[in-house]
């Protein structure tokens, strides 16, 4: 099941999220996405001193699945593609240029002229 979740389930909703601007409410929801797959995957584990079912505390799922994170997953795959622009290439200096540096020229006022 683990094999599920890292090759079916991450992908798609890294992917889905990567256009999000993650704020602080996004994180939390991730991992709460994250921590609900992780208990049913686990299941419940036995208590030895009450001898009684009990769901899994975030940090013993943490323990078990020792991969990043879907929120770190996520933060290393934006970071990644920003190289790939940085590094340059052919036809992507304007691309590069928008990043880092400011556009030149100016627009002109108002709303734009009919060129019929």
């Amino acid at each position: 099941m683990i094999k599920i979740y890292r090759n079916v389930i991450l992908p798609v909703v890294v992917y889905g999220c990567e256009t999000w601007l993650l704020t602080l409410r996004e994180e939390y929801w991730l991992r709460v996405l994250e921590d609900r797959v992780l208990r049913r995957i686990f299941g419940p584990k036995l208590d030895k001193v009450t001898g009684e079912w009990r769901n899994l505390h975030n940090e013993e799922l943490n323990n078990l699945y020792s991969s990043p994170n879907v929120v770190q997953v996520n933060k290393w795959r934006r970071r990644g593609g920003g190289g790939h622009v940085a590094g340059g290439g052919g036809g992507r200096r304007g691309i590069y240029r928008v990043l880092v540096g400011k556009p030149e020229g100016n627009r002109p006022l108002g709303r734009p002229k009919d060129t019929w």
